[in-house]
């Protein structure tokens, strides 16, 4: 193999609140595809790795490329491989091990050793794609139609998880489903719950802004939780929905999904963030709720591509701003700010 080496710039996350665009190295070889990145989104765990230098249980131990939200364009590909220069690609940023058993059980994004892009779950951080170029492998270059915008795409990756999601809680069609939490994921959840064949969508979230977004992405109904009388009457005769997606991660809205859903439903928990939660259990089991969990995505980044491509999605309403990668620190800091984003893109031209 032919080692080779690119200096380009990179967003770097050195530690809490030093987020720099900067030069760097990049060291491949003939079995990668070097990609030009295009465009990304900022996700929460880049926020939190500028906020407070980790993520969860993920801690910056060196400096590391933020971003698992982007595409790209095919600059060198192995002689071998399908992919050609020029050729517009969605890149996954998973990397499984594909040979643990969670792996050969077709649960790729349960691998203990995933070196998933853009995470300091392990030392050596494993960099992301907010740069101007990335190396990858060719299994994570998905191709899509070059006429389909960079910032559609952008929204494979997010949109994968709202496609697992929607998954894991069972056929929809003709369900009455609600959504806590109307952030994108939440908002793709709709979406993706929609073109599922649900009946009924109603997302429940505290702010009248996000309340907005999600009628634009499918939300037939939206309640404000603090609303008694609203929230009641989908509480009475023992819970409404037969599917509920926590998309928050709030410990109180947790809690209140089991109030919502029907007897046999199924509750869906996509939000991180709380650590624990006082669960009404007794009533969990007398109306024999199915809790599930929904962590990040199998094969369903392939397909996400493809509903963005065919226009089955349109992720455009959550597009709240975009910055060139010299400004990736206030584009954090717009991120971070809910009252005015939803998602927030990096232009990389």
């Amino acid at each position: 193999m032919n080692g080779k080496k690119i200096t380009c710039n990179a967003c770097m996350a050195h530690a809490e609140k030093d987020v720099r665009f900067e030069s760097r190295d990049i060291e491949y070889d003939t079995t990668h595809v070097l990609v030009k990145v295009t465009c990304g989104g900022i996700c929460g765990s880049d926020i939190h790795y500028y906020q407070h230098g980790r993520a969860g249980l993920s801690v910056l131990k060196h400096p590391m490329v933020i971003g698992h939200e982007f595409v790209g364009v095919v600059s060198e590909a192995p002689e071998e491989s399908s992919l050609k220069s020029g050729q517009t690609v969605a890149v996954n940023p998973s990397c499984p091990c594909n040979h643990c058993e969670q792996c050969l059980s077709g649960k790729q994004n349960l691998c203990s050793t995933m070196r998933f892009m853009g995470s300091a779950q392990f030392v050596p951080h494993i960099n992301g794609g907010f740069s101007d170029y990335v190396a990858v492998k060719p299994v994570q270059c998905i191709p899509y139609d070059s006429r389909i915008p960079a910032n559609i795409m952008a929204f494979s990756e997010p949109l994968a998880v709202a496609i697992h999601a929607v998954n894991v809680g069972g056929p929809l069609t003709g369900k009455k489903v609600l959504v806590i939490g109307a952030g994108p994921i939440g908002c793709l959840i709709l979406a993706a719950a929609r073109s599922s064949g649900a009946s009924e969508l109603v997302a429940s979230d505290l702010s009248a802004r996000s309340r907005e977004l999600a009628q634009q992405m499918g939300a037939t109904s939206t309640i404000d939780a603090r609303e008694e009388v609203q929230a009641r009457c989908y509480k009475q005769n023992k819970g409404y929905f037969d599917v509920v997606f926590e998309a928050s991660g709030a410990a109180a809205a947790i809690t209140s999904t089991v109030d919502f859903t029907r007897p046999a439903g199924v509750i869906v928990q996509v939000g991180m963030g709380a650590g624990s939660v006082d669960w009404p259990m007794s009533t969990m089991l007398v109306k024999e709720i199915s809790l599930r969990g929904s962590f990040r995505f199998v094969d369903e980044f392939a397909v996400a591509v493809r509903w963005l491509e065919d226009g089955r999605i349109d992720p455009r309403p959550l597009i709240s701003a975009t910055f060139p990668p010299a400004q990736i620190e206030q584009a954090l800091l717009t991120a971070t700010d809910k009252n005015v984003s939803a998602k927030v893109l990096v232009n990389f031209g």
